[in-house]
């Protein structure tokens, strides 16, 4: 029998890996009992792969539901999440900079940043791809510095050979300097 660490590592674990699973009901769970948003972030910590992905899915869920629970989560996302060899979490933290923006203060913004830079130039998976050039696309437009670091990878990015990354690479680099 497997040691889980805690009840919703264990109701998130198991079934197809591309479903939700209980992804929808631990959400609710936690935005009724705000106190419980802990033991839902310890589950980034799972051995399960499967698990990491309906965690970093719970967590868009969770910020649409409430923003300020992940407010003192911050740098934990910074410093622990972004460590995490796991696409769905990149993909996932690239949202959450972009909808959480607000949030982060000029230190954190600049450790985002540097995170979301290192996977435009070197991660491969298309979905972090997307959601990572869409993020400092939009960072981008009040930080020229960003700005000018991004045009070679957007450009790059732009031959991709899968049509999605390619099409996302245009419109963003037309965005910001067609």
């Amino acid at each position: 029998m497997t040691n889980f660490r805690n009840e919703f590592e264990e109701l998130l674990t198991g079934g197809h890996p591309n479903s939700l699973g209980n992804t929808i009901p631990v959400v609710e769970t936690v935005l009724a009992n705000p106190g419980r948003f802990p033991e839902l972030f310890d589950c980034y910590f799972s051995e399960d792969e499967i698990v990491r992905l309906r965690v970093s899915n719970a967590m868009k869920r969770v910020f649409k539901g409430n923003e300020s629970l992940l407010e003192p989560y911050w740098d934990r996302f910074l410093n622990e999440i972004s460590q995490i060899d796991q696409a769905s979490t990149q993909w996932t933290l690239a949202t959450l900079f972009a909808w959480g923006k607000a949030y982060l203060n000029a230190d954190q913004k600049k450790q985002a940043t540097e995170i979301m830079k290192r996977n435009v130039a070197e991660h491969n998976d298309w979905i972090v791809l997307n959601n990572t050039m869409e993020t400092l696309t939009y960072w981008a437009e009040d930080n020229a510095a960003l700005k000018q670091w991004l045009k070679p990878h957007l450009e790059r990015h732009q031959k991709d050979t899968r049509k999605s990354v390619a099409k996302r690479a245009t419109k963003f680099w037309e965005r910001l300097y067609g």
